[in-house]
């Protein structure tokens, strides 16, 4: 049997991000000029010629990365030839090393090109990879206003970092202090 329409999906988490500040300077424009303590202040795991990977501040589940291409573009035929390659084959990689690093049972892969899409930045093309385990959606957000993400993200990165550390021509963010550790 269908579900009314009218039984609505709370994701209440997700106002810290509807509520903060918009406009200004792009969240992802920038990564290809910083300064690696700057890469790991903005949650880079990684930085390629042409696209990077970065830890989604407002998570779906732990280690939900985003693959972005440094061209500011907000549509995949906007990506040149050279660009759009960049994105996917780092989109790919980004699957194989979450894979090896988190052991997910699942992956959710995808791009929500546009607002009403449900983009969040629309502006800035990016890619989403989650990983997923079986029983990760449970019933904590809807009766406790909770995400149980098991790692802080600054944790999650610094672990992450290794699995990315051998792609052709990355550059990786500034070491913390116990990084590598789970």
């Amino acid at each position: 049997m269908p579900r009314s329409m009218g039984n609505p999906l709370w994701a209440p988490w997700r106002m810290e991000y509807i509520l903060s500040k918009k406009g200004g300077s792009c969240v992802f424009c920038g990564i290809e000029a910083a300064p690696p303590e700057e890469l790991r202040a903005r949650l880079v795991v990684c930085d390629t010629p042409r696209a990077f990977v970065v830890l989604n501040r407002y998570p779906f589940a732990a280690a939900h990365l985003l693959v972005v291409p440094h061209a500011h573009v907000d549509a995949l035929e906007k990506l040149s030839h050279e660009d759009h390659h960049a994105l996917f084959d780092l989109v790919r990689e980004a699957t194989v090393r979450l894979r090896a690093a988190v052991k997910p049972e699942g992956l959710n892969v995808g791009l929500n090109l546009g607002a009403a899409a449900g983009a969040g930045i629309a502006e800035h093309l990016h890619a989403h990879v989650v990983p997923r385990w079986s029983g990760d959606t449970n019933f904590m957000p809807v009766l406790a206003d909770v995400r149980v993400v098991p790692q802080a993200l600054e944790k999650t990165r610094d672990y992450l970092v290794p699995f990315f550390a051998d792609l052709p021509g990355v550059r990786l963010p500034a070491a913390s202090e116990g990084a590598g550790t789970p």
